[in-house]
């Protein structure tokens, strides 16, 4: 009863910002991607803007097309964050079966081995709707492409780690916070800015992988920050998101590319 409870008051909470993100479905071959996308309040179709995609964490998959705005979608929607940063911010959501990252999970055993990464890149359904999604995007509106950012949380944060090392020249910057991935695909993730955020005390994601991940980036002299909060378990999203150096950081990285 008090999960149910618990369950409709995030539902509510959720609702009430849910209102300025426009809901939307994203077809791909045989399959389908609910997304929520927030344009800038003075938004004008003739500017170029910065997008940001935002991939949730493991309790806020589904298809209602709502709850993966439980865990950021009020900061991106603030009056401050508008006001500073003119970008298009878009969270898709993950089927209830489905998950962002290539990872082999077990929660029966012990913590350090709960979460296995694939050595090599495999194939990925869901990260490819995402790429898919992003075309899209890039066809209806004109984003930046020097500007591209993602970040995500939990397994949002793994699927941070794993589309970027899918995409090396594509991401200005990304965060992921409490996630991980295979420290070999290092080299694919140099090219990008990125800023690692994991609590000390988690008991959910193991903190070695993120630890991994930043010194295998370090030792290839990547662009790499990391933040460890040492008291904080596994929603160390919550001191990541009231970091005031994290969007600044942020927007201020851009992208070489080539037509």
């Amino acid at each position: 009863m008090k999960k149910y409870l618990y369950f409709l008051l995030i539902l509510r909470f959720t609702s009430l910002f849910a209102q300025e993100y426009e809901p939307n479905v994203f077809f791909y071959q045989n399959d389908t991607l609910p997304y929520r996308i927030l344009l800038p309040k003075d938004f004008d179709s003739q500017k170029s803007y910065p997008l940001l995609i935002f991939l949730h964490g493991l309790g806020e998959r589904g298809k209602d097309n709502e709850l993966q705005l439980f865990h950021g979608g009020s900061l991106f929607q603030s009056d401050e964050f508008r006001a500073k940063y003119s970008a298009i911010v878009v969270f898709p959501q993950c089927p209830v079966a489905s998950y962002w990252a290539s990872v082999k999970r077990d929660y029966d055993t012990s913590l350090n081995k709960k979460h296995t990464y694939a050595k090599a890149l495999p194939e990925n359904p869901q990260l490819e709707i995402i790429e898919a999604l992003i075309k899209s995007l890039e066809q209806s509106y004109s984003i930046d492409p020097s500007r591209r950012y993602i970040g995500g949380l939990s397994m949002g944060g793994m699927g941070t780690f794993e589309l970027v090392s899918r995409n090396p020249d594509f991401f200005a910057a990304a965060f992921p916070i409490c996630g991980g991935a295979n420290p070999n695909w290092a080299p694919l993730l140099s090219k990008t800015h990125l800023w690692i955020f994991h609590g000390e005390m988690d008991d959910v994601v193991w903190v070695e992988h993120s630890k991994r991940m930043f010194r295998a980036l370090k030792k290839l002299y990547a662009p790499v920050r990391f933040t460890l909060y040492p008291d904080i378990k596994h929603d160390s999203w919550h001191n990541a998101f009231t970091n005031p150096d994290l969007m600044k950081w942020l927007f201020s990285k851009t992208k070489k590319y080539s037509e």
